[in-house]
């Protein structure tokens, strides 16, 4: 419980580190070593090879973070306590998550809409947004908030709880793959295939976990908690991944809002967001990560009695 609150302490203080200094900015390199390599590799073997290299990716990753954590054993106190709690706050981000939200709406409220499409497109989505007016740009902000509420919190939390920092970056490992092969089109589609089978399966549960999470955050941040139920339950199944749906049409439903991705899916029966939805975005999101949080050290307390 000590590690979890340092963690999240250190996050809020100190963002991400610089890329060079990141383990998952050197988790990705190994992938995109292993997606150049893809090229020399037959069409009817990227199955296997993609099997092969998250398989590889995942036992570095969590050798690693074991291998830490008996450094770290070995140092007095304070630093071995400071030590695992830098490597657990690696895994996940808050507040570059808030940060990047903000830029955007920041852009929105200073009626600057090239800024604010500059920030969605470099630190959110992966889209085109060039074309995106206001209330696109402010629904990607909002959707990909809402999406990465799983990803960068919920998920390491609960593989935390589970399997404790190496199962936070076994995680992170998975979810890093798939966000760079795991493609479900395309000439990766063979490659990546595992990576977005997988990470599917990793954020079954705490996709849902954190959709209901986002109910409850409603109900403190005087969104609409009905209307998050009704619509995560009603719509979660409209994206094409199996997991996204839940929280973004939860935060849809809370706001009160339609969140859109052309030609993919809308979200919500509400009116389109604006810049002040993006603001009450990140209260409903700050929320539902204090109660997990609060959730997760509540179990490590109960634990550690037993």
């Amino acid at each position: 419980m000590a590690v979890l609150c340092l963690a999240v302490a250190l996050d809020l203080l100190l963002g991400d580190p610089p890329s060079r200094y990141h383990p998952v900015a050197w988790i990705g390199r190994l992938i995109a070593l292993g997606r150049r390599l893809s090229a020399r590799v037959p069409r009817e073997l990227l199955v296997l090879y993609g099997v092969l290299l998250i398989t590889v990716v995942t036992i570095i990753s969590v050798m690693a973070a074991l291998a830490v954590q008996a450094v770290a054993g070995r140092l007095p106190w304070p630093l071995d306590l400071v030590a695992q709690a830098w490597l657990l706050k690696c895994s996940f981000s808050i507040r570059g998550l808030v940060t990047a939200v903000w830029r955007v709406r920041d852009g929105l409220e200073a009626r600057d809409l090239e800024a604010a499409r500059a920030a969605v497109g470099r630190d959110l989505v992966s889209r085109p947004v060039d074309d995106l007016d206001e209330a696109a740009t402010a629904s990607a902000a909002v959707e990909s908030l809402a999406e990465n509420l799983t990803d960068s919190w919920v998920a390491p939390l609960c593989f935390y709880l589970v399997a404790s920092v190496p199962g936070a970056w076994a995680y992170r490992a998975v979810n890093t793959a798939d966000a760079m092969i795991g493609y479900r089109r395309g000439a990766l589609e063979d490659f990546g295939k595992i990576a977005a089978r997988l990470d599917d399966a990793l954020n079954f549960i705490p996709a849902r976990l954190g959709a209901l999470l986002l109910v409850v955050a409603a109900v403190v941040t005087r969104a609409s908690a009905a209307g998050a139920l009704a619509t995560m339950w009603r719509e979660h199944a409209r994206t094409a991944s199996p997991n996204a749906g839940w929280t973004m049409a939860a935060m849809a439903g809370a706001l009160g809002v339609t969140l859109t991705k052309v030609e993919h899916y809308d979200l919500g029966d509400g009116r389109q967001p604006r810049a002040r939805d993006v603001r009450r975005s990140v209260r409903v999101m700050i929320a539902a990560t204090i109660f997990a949080g609060a959730s997760v050290a509540m179990l490590l307390a109960i634990l550690r009695k037993e």
